[in-house]
């Protein structure tokens, strides 16, 4: 068949916040597209990661409703040490960003860490023990 995944979106409340938080973690988005309904941004390998407003999904697809609950969706992010995942969780969380779960060092030999982005995605900071 030939398929081959190239976009992961996000649905958001407010383009400008949600896309500050993922500046922070990297991704170099022009503030340029903060009043955009939709914005694309390359990844490295092809991948593309989108964000598209409430308004904008709504406006192909009226009954969509966010989903309840606990996110259904999560990003991950890998650091280059564990003090990385220490030292940016904490920035995000003194940001006012929720800090899901504090850094630990997880029995997969990894540290690890969970934020929640603004919309309530989980967000995985990671790096090797070793």
């Amino acid at each position: 068949m030939g398929l081959r995944l190239s976009v992961f979106g996000l649905v958001v409340a407010d383009m400008a916040r949600s896309l500050a938080f993922y500046r922070r973690l990297g991704l170099d988005v022009s503030e340029s597209e903060d009043k955009s309904p939709h914005v694309e941004h390359l990844l490295p390998g092809g991948l593309k990661l989108v964000w598209d407003t409430i308004e904008t999904i709504r406006s192909f697809d009226p009954e969509w409703r966010s989903p309840a609950g606990s996110p259904r969706a999560g990003l991950a992010f890998e650091c280059a040490s564990p003090g990385e995942v220490d030292r940016v969780y904490a920035e995000l969380v003194a940001a006012g960003y929720d800090g899901h779960k504090a850094p630990w060092d997880a029995f997969w030999g990894m540290r690890y860490a969970v934020v929640h982005d603004p919309d309530g995605n989980g967000v995985d900071l990671y790096a090797g023990l070793s």
